[in-house]
């Protein structure tokens, strides 16, 4: 199973669900929240508790920061996955970008009080 772990009271991961899910036709990816038992687990089965990032676990293969984003890119519908012609731009220039984003998150994008809940139409898809 494909799992991306996000943070789930993040205005900004929120969007980026919805985002992924309208492109992923072939039902390629399922979600979880870190904040969720089941996200909780994955983190510490990982050793990821120290990890602000989001979390791509595709076959057992750990991807987080800007090389999640890529790898989850690689797999969407559309012209998105020739973004992960990106993956050539050297790995410590983006995720300097990407934990510039991540730290300012919440203050530019806002943060919920709880954990979304998901749509019945996607509710197979998260863990």
């Amino acid at each position: 199973m494909n799992i991306i772990l996000f943070d789930g009271v993040c205005n900004l991961c929120f969007f980026g669900v919805q985002f992924i899910i309208k492109r992923d036709k072939d039902i390629y990816f399922h979600f979880c929240s870190l904040q969720s038992d089941t996200g909780k687990a994955l983190v510490k089965k990982y050793k990821l508790e120290n990890c602000d990032s989001i979390i791509f676990i595709e076959n057992d293969n750990i991807f987080t920061y800007s090389s999640a984003v890529l790898e989850i890119f690689k797999h969407l519908d559309g012209g998105w996955k020739y973004a992960y012609v990106l993956r050539f731009v050297p790995k410590f220039f983006r995720d300097f970008i990407y934990k510039m984003i991540a730290r300012y998150r919440y203050h530019i994008f806002g943060k919920k009080d709880v954990c979304m809940l998901p749509s019945q139409k996607y509710k197979e898809r998260f863990l």
